[in-house]
């Protein structure tokens, strides 16, 4: 029965190069000079930090390291801000959890619109990815397209692989 994986990944490698491009331009750029940022991302808890000595700055960091990830391919839909907090005198910072692997409950939300909308498919959760299988090909195809036009529903970047006979 043919089938195809859903998941979503992210490539560490142009993320932690957006991170370096992003440093490297704020260290060069004369609206930042004397003000310390930094930025770190943790692969395993899949959290990056950023801070800033001057909290009013944070959103044009936030700006930059946007374009970064834009230029290395890195889909925005995988990162998700909290909320910004104080941190020592008048800087900021903020914490982005990066949405790589779908988690149980976007899995369950993907199954739940797939019943509602794809009604030959079956999807079924597995780890971090939705494996979809039907007795058509062209079903599953039709369910690529269908998912690709309401990935902003999910908020997260939606990859399809695996696709087997």
């Amino acid at each position: 029965m043919p089938s195809f994986d859903i998941v979503s990944e992210i490539n560490w490698q142009a993320m932690d190069d957006a991170i370096n491009q992003t440093l490297k331009e704020i260290i060069n750029r004369f609206d930042f000079k004397g003000i310390k940022v930094e930025i770190t991302m943790d692969q395993k808890e899949k959290i990056v930090k950023i801070s800033c000595s001057e909290a009013y700055k944070l959103e044009s960091v936030k700006d930059v390291f946007h374009q970064r990830l834009v230029k290395r391919g890195v889909p925005l839909l995988a990162i998700e801000y909290d909320e910004e907090e104080e941190a020592s005198r008048s800087g900021g910072r903020v914490m982005a959890k990066v949405a790589a692997g779908v988690s149980k409950d976007k899995g369950k939300e993907i199954v739940a619109y797939l019943k509602q909308n794809a009604k030959k498919v079956q999807a079924q959760i597995q780890d971090e990815k939705v494996r979809v299988s039907s007795k058509s090909r062209d079903e599953l195809q039709e369910t690529i397209a269908l998912l690709k036009t309401q990935e902003s529903k999910f908020a997260i970047p939606l990859q399809f692989n695996n696709f087997r006979e």
